[in-house]
């Protein structure tokens, strides 16, 4: 399995016992490889760097060590959830950065989508080397890089268009020397999900939805102030809640909701109400590159619409985005 390019002859992991088999042949090679050195990984909370925490957890234990940044634009409740898997359950060697003002304090008054992205990125870079240099004895570094990053970085390095390069951690600085790990390199995300649900990860944190690197940095649309950002996590709280409840949650692809910095004139306790429009998406894809729309149940809209309404401050109109990809694309910046 050490090879960059997946055999022929390996078999599709569709069940907990081919799972099983892999997980073990792979403690194996993570042991073989690292002995007893230790290893860093950055623990975003996304199913492929909980699937590798987990199965270096298993293979090495406290050798392993995982850095969850926390840049104040995850959804609500993620980062409360890696701590409780990773820190309590699972006695990972964690460590927890809130980064929120940091972030904030750099994102105030930058409207455009790719600064926003920039921004984000190589301020990540940043803490988490800051923090890789405080540690001494660190090795190697785990990514969750898997088969399609690859088969993509190839295509992108042969010159092919509509594809992109996967650096996973990359652009750390040349400083920062180490030993990569990939266990599940070789494995498609459907095969990820099935080996994370054997090693006894939470069925939603191995289905965790895509979930863009900027997190709710590109849903907040515009310059991120912090009250509309509050505002957009407590609105697709109540969206994901929703659809949990209805059994939406396991049927669309990816769902949740952008707030424009737009406000327009509503009515509360019988008086004028500016407030920001809550916009719903929801859709499915095989790919990525074309999405369709998913026709959400009138009664479900109007439940998210009265909950946003009513729960949440600052926002005083829920529309329903029903534009497919193409003309649309799946985010909106």
């Amino acid at each position: 399995m050490s090879s960059n390019i997946r055999p022929e002859t390996m078999e599709r992991i569709t069940n907990f016992e081919l799972a099983n088999a892999f997980i073990d042949e792979q403690v194996k090679e993570i042991r073989a490889q690292v002995g007893d050195r230790k290893v860093l990984l950055a623990l975003s909370g996304g199913v492929d760097s909980s699937v590798v925490a987990a199965l270096l957890i298993k293979a090495i234990g406290k050798q392993l060590v995982c850095v969850h940044v926390n840049h104040g634009l995850m959804r609500k409740g993620e980062s409360e959830a890696v701590i409780d898997m990773f820190g309590n359950t699972l006695e990972a060697n964690l460590i927890y950065i809130d980064a929120t003002d940091r972030y904030l304090d750099l994102l105030a008054g930058v409207s455009d989508p790719e600064s926003k992205r920039k921004i984000i990125g190589k301020e990540f870079i940043e803490i988490f080397a800051e923090e890789a240099r405080k540690l001494e004895g660190i090795d190697f570094l785990a990514q969750g890089t898997i088969y399609p990053d690859i088969l993509e970085s190839v295509k992108a390095a042969e010159g092919k268009k509509a594809v992109k390069s996967h650096h996973n951690v990359g652009g750390l600085p040349e400083d920062l020397k180490f030993e990569l790990v990939e266990p599940i390199k070789l494995l498609f995300k459907d095969e990820v999900r099935v080996v994370g649900e054997a090693l006894g990860l939470p069925h939603a944190m191995v289905y965790r939805q895509p979930f863009p690197g900027p997190g709710l940095g590109v849903r907040c649309l515009g310059a991120i102030t912090r009250d509309r950002l509050h505002a957009l996590r407590e609105a697709d709280a109540i969206l994901r809640d929703e659809f949990d409840k209805c059994g939406l949650a396991e049927k669309v692809w990816q769902y949740f909701v952008v707030i424009p910095d737009i406000k327009s004139v509503g009515v509360k306790d019988d008086s004028r109400y500016e407030g920001w429009p809550a916009i719903i998406r929801a859709v499915n894809t095989k790919d990525a590159m074309t999405a369709s729309i998913e026709e959400i149940p009138y009664a479900v809209l109007h439940k998210i619409c009265a909950r946003i309404t009513s729960e949440v401050e600052g926002i005083n109109r829920v529309l329903y985005d029903i534009t497919p990809k193409p003309t649309g694309t799946i985010e909106w910046e």
